[in-house]
């Protein structure tokens, strides 16, 4: 097993910030919109460098959209910023509409998603955001692991071409990853060799895969692991050839089971070669009031949990 290492705990959010001020400085045609969440968002430093290519919507989340789809035709790249409940379940009319059927490139940035809000609770801690973006044609769907991953896939997706949904979070979480990595879309990043069982896991659950196959190591199984950053489109290859050696598979995410990463392998796996898998996710619920750590230890959203999944696994090979 790959030893993994961190030196500090930092939030996705800020990985996003951070990406954004690049692009500020580096790209012209990128414009900033918040629905009235600056400091949540991050973006305080992009609007003090570029106050006249910010436009703060106030909480009309919808009418960002359309702003948003509007600006692309005169040739900008426009970053939405909101909660990720506010960026998809409530403006999902105009996101299916003026963006995905309209083909414009926006870039639709949403932060506190998952269970990782925490004490916001339930109404906040949207569980579904991923199936509904990746069911639009064209939306490219991404989900970072750590702030290294979040600011390098915020810099990257100013250069792809078409609508993207980049979803983050507000914990602080290990940041992992190299500052110098090459974010590539729908190109999935081997943590680790193994032969025994396939872990494929997205968001703060790449960590969470990299401690379970560190316990895994120990009791004598080997975990080939991958990060899948890019939801959609998915790196259909590397999960094939990953599966074909080990002959099963456990998929993590910070997501319900249904419509999520999870879905999206089995699909792959159903058409090219069928094989057994678990899923650890939420379980078709919503959430409740708790502390991040609660809430992913109660809802089987961690190490702990993955390891019982390629302990359940493994028998079913």
């Amino acid at each position: 097993m790959k030893k993994y290492t961190y030196t500090e705990k930092i939030d996705t959010r800020s990985g996003f910030g951070a990406g954004l001020t690049e692009l500020g400085r580096t790209n012209p045609n990128v414009v900033a919109l918040c629905a009235d969440l600056v400091g949540s968002l991050k973006m305080a430093d992009f609007i003090k460098e570029n106050p006249e290519r910010f436009f703060q919507i106030g909480i009309a989340e919808a009418n960002m959209m359309g702003i948003a789809a509007g600006l692309t035709i005169g040739g900008k790249i426009p970053f939405t910023g909101t909660f990720a409940n506010f960026s998809t379940g409530r403006v999902y009319d105009q996101i299916r509409q003026s963006i995905a059927y309209s083909d414009k490139n926006v870039k639709i940035c949403a932060s506190h998603a998952g269970l990782t809000l925490g004490e916001d609770g339930a109404t906040h801690q949207i569980l579904e955001d991923i199936g509904l973006m990746k069911m639009l044609p064209g939306m490219t769907v991404i989900n970072p692991c750590d702030y290294n991953q979040t600011k390098a896939a915020t810099i990257a997706i100013a250069e792809h071409e078409g609508p993207v949904y980049l979803r983050f979070g507000r914990p602080a979480v290990p940041n992992f990853t190299p500052a110098d990595q090459k974010f590539e879309i729908g190109k999935a990043v081997k943590i680790n060799d193994g032969s025994d069982v396939t872990i494929i896991a997205t968001g703060h659950l790449v960590w969470e895969a990299i401690l379970a196959g560190e316990e895994l190591a120990k009791q004598g199984i080997s975990a080939d692991i991958l990060d899948i950053h890019t939801i959609k489109p998915l790196d259909e290859e590397a999960i094939i050839a990953s599966v074909a050696k080990t002959g099963c598979v456990v998929t993590a995410e910070e997501h319900n089971f249904l419509g999520g990463l999870g879905e999206s392998v089995a699909r792959t796996l159903a058409l090219n070669n069928p094989t057994p898998q678990e899923f650890v996710a939420t379980q078709d619920t919503f959430g409740e009031s708790g502390t991040p750590a609660q809430l992913m230890d109660k809802y089987g959203l961690n190490s702990e949990a993955i390891v019982k999944a390629v302990t359940k696994v493994l028998k079913r090979k």
